[in-house]
């Protein structure tokens, strides 16, 4: 049966389990979509102001730099898991991809994402510790608790 699937996606091995887990177990004809949520970074690189600190204007240009190459590496892992998702039988057309950026914290933004009308979402579960996990909570844990109307698929 045909699902409206949404992956939350980074450049992460989990995520890249969350996308086998999907080109395993969901019909061909499911409608995907690998979304990609990064802190918008556009408008601290281009910040220029007699105000900013010392150490910061020194840091400014590395970070922005990493900033990039981060949205490179996300690019790149989403062709891929594309790729991994055609090479098991899903059609392109059916495969979109989706960046936002970061507007009220990752996992607020993929339960807003999956408001709009999907069946399933799909998130990894990361690696950080138990101890982080028990007081900050993991995204993949603020999304399960969070989301209304829409499964939940956590993948390890």
């Amino acid at each position: 049966m045909s699902k409206k699937i949404l992956i939350a996606f980074d450049d992460s091995e989990n995520a890249q389990r969350a996308v086998t887990a999907v080109a395993e177990t969901f019909a061909r004809d499911s409608h995907i979509t690998l979304y990609s949520v990064a802190m918008d970074t556009e408008a601290l690189c281009k910040m220029n102001s007699p105000a900013l600190t010392p150490y910061f204007k020194s840091k400014q240009s590395a970070f922005c730099t990493m900033a990039d190459k981060k949205k490179e590496l996300v690019e790149t892992a989403m062709q891929q898991a594309k790729e991994t998702l055609i090479n098991k039988g899903f059609k392109e057309t059916n495969i979109n991809t989706k960046h936002e950026d970061l507007q009220e914290g990752v996992a607020r933004d993929i339960i807003h994402e999956a408001e709009d009308g999907y069946d399933v979402v799909v998130i990894g579960r990361g690696g950080t510790s138990g101890i982080r996990d028990f007081f900050f909570g993991s995204t993949a844990q603020k999304v399960l608790n969070a989301a209304r109307d829409v499964s939940v698929f956590i993948i390890k």
